[in-house]
């Protein structure tokens, strides 16, 4: 009997990652992600799994990202009962995101029966906050480069992945064959953290695609960052920064506090990070030392270096402000969260702008205001956009084309195949072609759904 592996998300689009390995009647999930952006994709999170929940005997996650651990709430809710394997970093993340991912599912859900935009009467959330917070004790911490059984015959070995705090490469050996799933992988290049360790051997990898098809520019991000800022703080703008709270705030903060004292951005330009998920995500960062390449003394600049707005009433108080000033608020991608008010708010207004740091899914709001929509729906109406809209392409977690194939080629020897899962089909495909060609690897593009052997 073979080992196999079923993709039941993070395959033809870059969310919803779980990769379902089994072997001989025993079931492991590497990640366990919400899938976001088009209606399409999200539908699928109301879709039951083609496996009982029960039926899975342990769940192990790259990063704590939701579209790798969103789903894990519901994955509870539902009758798992396993562990969920995860490195220190993910799980300290997990007791910050998974919570607050139920929470706003119940406050959309809330707004959208007050006003009545919404098909379903009621709408429900996904699952809720105390839903996640009873999932919680599930994760058990697993240290880098520490081989465990997560089942009897089955072993897992966590290697940085450089991608976010806690993000790993994982290594599962079981009935003879080593598969290696990527994971999210980081930049050598980050401003903040440190580069992803060499890829181990392996008989078979997963390789995520979400820049398989481009590169980063040669620009950092404080080279993209300073005119932007310069521009809307000279026309008493305000910036509107979408951040993902688990990796983007932290690097913008960091980055804004470096133009600072390089005395390319006014010291007294107010900066505001408007995420009680950001927030405690940045405290974290003195937490894990060691694990990024911030020094104590950056650590303390980051919880220094902006007004933090936990209170749902300081959040509203900002509206009423005058620019200039820059709000770094979540999510990332405008999927939700407090970034749709001051969306809503700033949008109208030509001396304003809204950056967008990261990698924007199709179907997300924050890809309407990259495609350079003159308008975007938030909570049910259309907003005007006037505002300057700035991508900053330097701002990625994400490694490029380039350093994919680079991670790839640390291996000592050539693996039998490779899956280029988490990427759009356009960016995977072109890795494919690329591994093929370049490498003279197998590699295959798995469809949603699909069963492969490794």
């Amino acid at each position: 009997m073979s080992v196999t592996i079923t993709f039941l998300g993070g395959s033809g689009t870059v969310t919803g990652s779980k990769y379902l390995v089994r072997f001989e009647g025993k079931s492991l999930l590497i990640d366990c992600g919400l899938f976001q952006g088009y209606k399409q994709l999200r539908l699928r999170n109301w879709t039951p799994l083609p496996i009982a929940p029960n039926q899975i005997d342990a769940v192990v996650l790259t990063h704590a990202h939701l579209d790798h651990s969103g789903y894990l709430p519901l994955l509870a809710k539902e009758g798992f009962e396993g562990h969920v394997y995860a490195s220190r970093g993910t799980r300290d993340l997990c007791k910050i995101l998974l919570p607050d991912s139920g929470h706003i599912q119940e406050e959309d859900a809330a707004f959208a029966n007050r006003h009545g935009f919404s098909k379903h009467a009621p709408a429900l959330p996904l699952y809720t906050r105390q839903d996640a917070l009873d999932a919680l004790p599930m994760i058990k911490a697993v240290e880098f480069d520490k081989t465990i059984a997560p089942l009897p015959g089955w072993k897992i070995t966590f290697s940085p992945a450089g991608h976010i705090l806690g993000a790993a490469s994982i290594l599962l050996a079981v009935a003879g064959r080593r598969i290696l799933f990527s994971g999210d992988l980081g930049r050598p290049d980050d401003l903040i953290m440190s580069p992803p360790d060499a890829a181990p051997q392996a008989d078979t990898v997963l390789i995520e695609s979400t820049y398989g098809d481009r590169t980063h520019p040669k620009e950092d991000v404080l080279a993209e960052l300073a005119p932007a800022l310069q521009r809307v703080a000279k026309r008493g703008g305000v910036a509107v920064v979408p951040v993902f709270a688990v990796g983007r705030a932290q690097a913008l903060l960091h980055a804004i506090h470096l133009l600072k004292m390089k005395g390319e951005l006014p010291s007294s330009l107010p900066v505001f990070l408007d995420s009680p998920m950001a927030v405690h995500t940045t405290h974290l960062f003195e937490d894990h030392l060691g694990e990024h390449r911030l020094s104590r003394q950056d650590t303390h600049a980051l919880t220094h270096s902006a007004t933090m707005v936990n209170s749902t009433d300081e959040s509203k108080a900002l509206a009423s402000r005058h620019g200039p000033m820059v709000i770094l608020s979540a999510s990332g991608m405008a999927t939700g969260g407090r970034v749709l008010h001051h969306i809503a708010h700033y949008a109208g207004d030509h001396r304003n702008m809204i950056i967008l740091t990261g990698y924007q899914a199709p179907g997300t709001r924050g890809a309407t205001l990259a495609s350079g929509a003159k308008s975007v729906r938030i909570h049910g109406r259309d907003v005007d956009v006037n505002a300057e809209v700035v991508q900053l392409e330097s701002a990625s977690a994400h490694a490029d084309a380039n350093q994919l194939l680079a991670w790839l080629r640390t291996m000592p020897q050539a693996p039998d195949q490779v899956y280029v899962v988490h990427g759009e089909p356009g960016p995977a495909d072109t890795l494919r072609s690329r591994i093929k060609h370049e490498l003279g690897w197998r590699a295959i593009v798995p469809e949603h759904g699909s069963t492969w052997p490794t």
